[in-house]
């Protein structure tokens, strides 16, 4: 009965191994190729998605407080991307009308587009306070949110504090806008009527800040009586 020698059948190893090596070779090469092309086409879309959202817009969804949603989300709002709508080139000197805007599904609100680092916009709805030729927007923070270091317990926040240039849609239209921040609370308590500062007694017997709320001024930028905006200036 024939048998192979010791050095044939090493050959025999030898060649198994190189066939399963260029096998797993050429498999790797292929799995690499497809991956590339997968994530080319990924890139494609995701390019292609967002100039399609920088011509059609992409809205913040509000969320009616006295819903399901709300009670499940616990937040009226989910951020958006950029606004759409005309842009408005005239100066405003009475803001107060912005008062009585009310939306079927936003009611008073207005939404508020803001600067990224990385170049996408992020658009949140807010509450506007109008005060005659005077403009603000403001937001609080509880819970969680008293934990971190202002102004990055929102993302808007954040943004508007590295970039102050905002657009604002309000009843339909585009604000180009500077905002800045009043560091004063004594002229927040005065805009609003109350302490920005909310406070509680404990478990403890302790009183405990529960709420606090941060405001900006507002101005028009683009207009020529008020500049490019890179002076923040504005109507007293």
């Amino acid at each position: 009965m024939y048998r192979p020698s010791k050095l044939a059948q090493l050959d025999n190893s030898s060649l198994r191994i190189y066939c399963l090596f260029f096998l797993y070779t050429v498999g790797r090469v292929k799995m690499m190729r497809a991956l590339k092309v997968g994530l080319l086409v990924v890139g494609v879309l995701v390019v292609v998605s967002l100039l399609t959202l920088r011509v059609t817009g992409l809205e913040p969804q509000y969320i009616d407080p006295s819903s399901a949603a709300f009670a499940e989300s616990g937040r009226t709002a989910w951020p958006g991307l950029w606004l759409k709508g005309e842009v408005v080139r005239e100066p405003v000197t009475n803001w107060d009308w912005v008062n009585d805007v009310t939306d079927p599904i936003r009611k008073n609100s207005i939404m508020l587009e803001t600067r990224t680092w990385y170049g996408i916009p992020h658009s949140v709805t807010i509450s506007p306070t109008a005060r005659g030729d005077k403009f603000y927007i403001g937001g609080s923070e509880q819970d969680f949110r008293l934990q971190k270091e202002f102004p990055y317990s929102k993302a808007w926040w954040a943004n508007i504090a590295r970039d102050p240039r905002v657009r604002m849609k309000i009843d339909g239209k585009i604000y180009e806008m500077t905002v800045a921040l009043i560091a004063d609370r004594v002229e927040i308590a005065q805009i609003i009527g109350r302490n920005p500062i909310t406070k509680e007694i404990g478990a403890n017997g302790k009183e405990q800040i529960t709420g606090v709320r941060h405001y900006w001024r507002v101005y028009q930028r683009n207009i020529p009586e008020y500049g490019d905006g890179s002076i923040i200036q504005g109507p007293e």
